[in-house]
């Protein structure tokens, strides 16, 4: 018999137990992009989250999470979200859940050039609008509030580990920016 509290994220692997699915397994994720909006609904910033990767070097990424079993889609956003931007970001989630894109990772080199040294990985992907104020959270050392041209630039995109600095350029193309 246990005496422990029932585990609240039943959805949640062991290390061990993810480790092993990721080595046989594709694993969902859902990416984000938060974005301010200008009166008209045009986008005038990025939001890109500033964070150590595992070797030190300090690279932006984005909104991301696996997706748990048994959860869905939104609430998914939602938890990932209030967890990198804050409590505060106040994220508006479109009425329908469209990706602009599904961005596949793999562990090697590939046609997607899309990187993930741990695993096979689909990943939605969103552009979420942000209202409130940002605090980085989790692992993220800053929220870096920049225009879509500064997020855009050689210098930003080179940044991202992985090639996802291509999936700010397509999520702007896909809000319209600049258009």
């Amino acid at each position: 018999m246990t005496v422990r509290t029932p585990d609240p994220n039943p959805g949640w692997l062991s290390d061990t137990e993810l480790t092993s699915a990721r080595a046989r397994l594709p694993m969902v994720y859902v990416e984000a992009i938060p974005v301010r909006l200008d009166g008209h609904g045009r986008v005038v910033e990025v939001g890109l989250l500033y964070r150590a990767d595992t070797s030190g070097n300090f690279r932006y990424t984005f909104v991301s999470g696996r997706v748990l079993y048994m959860q869905s889609i939104r609430d998914t956003l939602m938890t990932h979200l209030e967890k990198d931007l804050g409590t505060l970001a106040m994220p508006q989630l479109p009425m329908t859940l469209q990706p602009f894109t599904v961005a596949e990772y793999f562990p090697y080199a590939s046609s997607s050039g899309l990187t993930d040294d741990r695993q096979h990985a689909v990943a939605l992907c969103y552009v979420v609008p942000v209202r409130g104020d940002t605090q980085p959270r989790q692992d993220a050392l800053d929220v870096a509030w920049m225009t879509p041209e500064q997020a855009m630039s050689p210098e930003i995109t080179n940044e991202f580990e992985g090639g996802r600095g291509k999936l700010v350029t397509q999520a702007m193309a896909w809000a319209n920016w600049g258009f």
